[in-house]
């Protein structure tokens, strides 16, 4: 069972060649604009869900003033 569960951690050999693989796909200027990308995706994805959740809470305070209100 321990066996097992060490052949699911990486080594530091096995995260090297994954590097290297990288830098062979994608060269040294592309990884720079990859991770900017990813960067800016991030950023869009959490203003998006801060948007959602605002939108959730208006939606529900509309939703309790009219309860209020009958």
């Amino acid at each position: 069972m321990i066996n097992s569960i060490l052949l699911a951690v990486p080594g530091i050999w096995s995260i090297v060649l994954i590097v290297v693989a990288i830098l062979l796909l994608f060269g040294g200027k592309k990884i720079p604009e990859l991770m900017k990308g990813i960067g800016q995706g991030m950023t869009e994805f959490k203003k998006a869900t801060k948007e959602d959740k605002k939108e959730q809470k208006e939606q529900k305070d509309k939703e309790e003033n009219k309860l209020e209100k009958e």
